[in-house]
């Protein structure tokens, strides 16, 4: 019988079926005894050690200043466990502190001998004269300065003059070949200094291994009386420090560490010193603690910063950050140090600390909160007893506080968080203007006049100044706007006042169809600027700061422009917009018309409700006028409480009127007022 192919192929098939099913049914056996365990193998060996993890340091940023053949004059920051995030060139290359308005301050040696200060400091940006300035020269009596400190409130830098065997003292605001406010002469060459402000108490580390104590500094106009010596020594009364360079002194447990180099030639001979109660110390100290030995890894331990109770280390010897955790605690003797990284030949070091908000007063005109009072500046027409004078009064406008003479005639006045005043001056027959930077104007110079030796100026053809008037400071972003209403170039012109000399502005906004400003209001929380216009209007910029971090240098055109109107129509001519401050929280403008300028009668104050938002003609909610108002030419305003103040100029006055957003239109009489010659601004002062 022959098969097809197709019968072939299911004959297969049936003869897989049935060898499956007959292996599987053999499947259903019972298992066997398992059998005996073999013997276990030989243990692997160990695997290779991991990385030491890193110490749990707080979170945190330092500064170290650098000088090696080749990175000096660079300023390295580092994260708290010495990893390098970035670095800059600040072309000095000795002691640096950061100060709490954010500013690097650092002196240098390796050229000429200089101090110079960095601004608006975040360790991405280079040394530019745009935004720092400098204190070198033959009148500086500079030599080689080391070590820094800074007073914060009285805004004084002081710096250890090595070879010139003295401390120096120079105001923040100080600029080019000046002179010092001072000199404190020392027994040996000093390295590094650290001042108790709040005690007016100065230590100085001197290179023959003593500590000097001056008190009562700044009291005695920088000439104390009386210097303590207070020398590490052991317990027989021998002294045991060669050679102090860094200085950390902590107030609240009045505990200072200092580090010693002992010979710099010698690479593991370096001592960290703890002392305790060291401000009435006086003579032979015993140190509570005293770090040295070989796994020290201290040679030339330059400087040291103190951060809670660790204490990093520049050695600079042995290229190093070191770092000592619980530097108060512990047994004394050969100490390794918690962290050691690499650093080649770190100088000086500090922490980039964390800046407090800094608002500005103008900022916040309608928050309840304590003032310190008001600042006026007086511009009379011919010389006279107020000619240059900043004044501060009263809250409430009943007592005088302070004065300041800027020794020239001055327009408006204005005031950084730090409390230093920036100044518009104008010289007319010249045509030229300029701005004064005056150290610590708000609290610390009255019955005090400008100085060099204290303050600064920026002025010269670059500048564009010619017809400054009024001008708002934004702390935070670092930069005072300043209203130019000069004929031929009317502009906004924007500069870091930290700069000096002949700066080009960073910035300029021009007002469309050449509208001349004559004060300006900047509000960070909506990045904008609002122009007060001679032509009775009001120029709107947006995105201002954004637009100059970007690189625009000149923006043109304004993005909004609002007419004041009553009933839908612009009020008539002549209107003049002067003083102006804008509220972000009520979303309110409050402006002065000056109206003529020859007509002390018909002044006025504005509301404008909504202004955050409008364009075009547009209606005031509160209009103020009239006789009993005593606006006549009210050349400036600021908000403060809710209350707006007002220098009239024309009647010689200064006034408050309260509760200005919600008051009632018409002649109303000004809830407090003071006569003042020839009031060209007012300004409030915040308490901070």
């Amino acid at each position: 019988m022959e098969f097809n192919k197709t019968s072939q192929q299911k004959l297969k098939l049936s003869l897989l079926a049935t060898a499956m099913v007959l292996a599987l049914s053999a499947c259903d056996g019972d298992d066997g005894t398992n059998g005996v365990d073999g013997t276990d193998g030989a243990p692997g060996q160990d695997g290779a050690p991991g990385q030491d993890g890193a110490p749990g340091f707080a979170s945190a940023t330092f500064l170290v200043a650098n000088n090696g053949d080749d990175n000096r004059n660079t300023v390295t920051s580092i994260d708290q466990n010495a990893n390098v995030l970035s670095t800059v060139t600040t072309g000095a290359n000795e002691g640096i502190v950061f100060t709490q308005s954010g500013s690097l301050v650092q002196a240098g040696d390796s050229d000429l001998p200089l101090l110079r200060t960095l601004c608006n400091f975040e360790a991405q940006a280079d040394y530019m004269m745009s935004a720092g300035h400098e204190i070198t020269g033959a009148a500086t009596g500079l030599v080689n300065p080391k070590g820094i400190a800074f007073a914060e409130n009285a805004g004084l830098v002081m710096v250890a003059d090595f070879n010139g065997q003295k401390v120096s003292v120079f105001g923040s605001q100080a600029v080019g070949n000046v002179a010092p406010i001072a000199e404190i002469m020392t027994s040996a060459k000093p390295w590094d200094v650290a001042y108790d402000e709040q005690s007016d108490r100065l230590f100085v580390a001197l290179t023959d291994g003593t500590l000097a104590v001056y008190d009562n500094v700044a009291g005695s106009d920088f000439a104390p009386a009386v210097m303590r010596s207070v020398v590490p020594s052991d317990a027989d009364g021998n002294q045991i420090s060669i050679n102090l360079h860094g200085i950390a002194y902590e107030p609240m447990s009045n505990r200072m560490v200092l580090s010693d180099v002992g010979d710099a030639a010698i690479a593991d001979d370096g001592q960290i010193f703890v002392l305790e109660n060291v401000s009435s110390a006086d003579g032979a100290v015993v140190p509570s603690r005293v770090i040295g030995g070989a796994s020290t890894q201290l040679g030339n331990p330059v400087d040291i910063v103190l951060t809670g109770s660790d204490l990093r280390v520049a050695e600079k010897s042995n290229d190093a950050i070191l770092v000592f955790s619980n530097i108060f605690n512990g047994a004394s003797g050969d100490v390794a140090p918690t962290l050691s990284t690499p650093s080649v030949k770190p100088e000086s070091l500090a922490e980039l600390t964390q800046l407090n908000e800094m608002k500005d007063a103008s900022d916040d005109g309608i928050t309840t909160m304590p003032i310190m009072g008001l600042s006026v500046s007086s511009n009379p027409a011919s010389e006279g007893a107020t000619t240059g004078q900043v004044a501060q009064y009263s809250a409430v406008l009943s007592s005088e506080l302070s004065t300041f003479d800027a020794g020239m005639s001055i327009e408006s006045a204005a005031f950084t968080a730090s409390g230093d005043g920036v100044i518009t001056f104008d010289d007319v027959e010249t045509s030229t203007g300029g701005l004064l930077v005056i150290n610590r104007l708000k609290t610390m110079r009255d019955g005090m006049m400008y100085s060099d030796s204290f303050d600064h100026m920026i002025a010269g053809g670059d500048t564009g100044l010619i017809a400054p008037k009024g001008l708002d400071i934004a702390s935070e972003a670092g930069v005072v706007f300043v209203a130019d209403v000069n004929e031929a170039t009317p502009a906004v012109r924007v500069f870091s006042p930290c700069a000096s000399g002949n700066v080009a502005p960073l910035l300029t906004l021009e007002a469309a169809n050449g509208a001349r400003p004559w004060d300006v209001d900047y509000d960070p929380s909506t990045d904008s600027a609002y122009l007060a216009l001679t032509n009775g209007s009001v120029a709107v910029f947006e995105e201002v700061m954004r637009k100059m971090k970007s690189g625009e240098t000149v923006i043109t055109g304004e993005d909004r422009l609002i007419v004041p109107a009553s009933g839908g129509t612009a009020f008539a001519a002549p209107t003049n917009i002067h003083g102006i401050d804008y509220d972000s929280q009520s979303d309110s403008l409050v402006i002065s018309d000056v109206g003529s300028a020859a007509d002390a009668t018909d002044g006025k104050l504005y509301v404008i409700p909504g202004a955050g938002s409008a364009d075009g003609i547009t209606d005031v909610s509160v209009n103020i006028a009239g006789p009993n108002s005593m606006l006549g030419n009210p050349v400036d305003l600021m908000l403060s409480n809710g209350h707006v103040y007002v220098a009239e100029k024309s009647n010689g006055m200064i006034l408050r009127f309260d509760n200005i957003l919600n008051a009632a239109s018409g002649d109303i009489t000004p809830s407090f007022s003071i006569m003042y010659p020839a009031p060209e601004s007012v300004n409030v002062l915040s308490v901070k």
